[in-house]
């Protein structure tokens, strides 16, 4: 990586996944949908629950890790439950989460890290407030209406207990997201700091 390209920003997600069991029936309803819609982009992408969403340059990538991965100390595994499935008219049918406060909660914490997630005035963070997990996403309309008349009544629930948080970034729409870091939940008693000394 040269010196410009460090100035440059990625695109940041912070996540949550599901286990490996729940994470294969999801990806069978994905691939389904892929089948049935002419739409085998939904398979590219792995189940998760967005919790932020961000630009912003590498510089800041080591202590945005440092701050998430002591924010992650302080909080304990939890189950999320997921039932149904939902959609945002006319683009993305989604699963739905029924654990909503406790992930609502993890971002309200986030947020109140005041972490560095703004590159500009055009790049502000977007801080999930619906919890949801993607079976496809800028569907033409189409391939909305199509899905969405079968999806809308399809039986689908499951649960998974949620351990971690997992920072990706990708450099544009043509890469693949990458691993930044992992963030295991551990629960230990802390105050959260409002200014951090590193």
């Amino acid at each position: 990586m040269d010196y410009l390209e460090r100035f440059d920003p990625y695109t940041y997600l912070l996540i949550l996944h599901p286990d490996e069991s729940v994470n294969g029936k999801i990806m069978q309803q994905k691939k389904a949908f892929a089948e049935k819609n002419e739409c085998p982009s939904c398979v590219y992408s792995k189940p998760h629950i967005t919790l932020i969403k961000f630009f912003q340059a590498t510089t800041m990538e080591s202590l945005l890790v440092r701050r998430i991965c002591y924010y992650a100390q302080s909080v304990s595994s939890f189950n999320i439950r997921i039932n149904g499935f939902g959609s945002f008219p006319s683009h993305t049918i989604y699963i739905k989460v029924q654990t909503k406060n406790e992930i609502i909660q993890l971002v309200k914490n986030l947020r109140e890290l005041q972490l560095p997630l703004k590159f500009d005035k055009g790049h502000k963070p977007h801080f999930i407030t619906e919890p949801h997990i993607t079976i496809a996403r800028k569907l033409l309309p189409w391939q909305y209406e199509k899905g969405w008349l079968e999806w809308s009544h399809l039986d689908f629930s499951a649960s998974f207990m949620t351990n971690d948080m997992v920072l990706l970034k990708r450099k544009d729409e043509r890469s693949k997201y990458q691993i930044v870091a992992n963030f295991p939940f551990e629960g230990k008693r802390q105050t959260i700091q409002q200014t951090f000394m590193f």
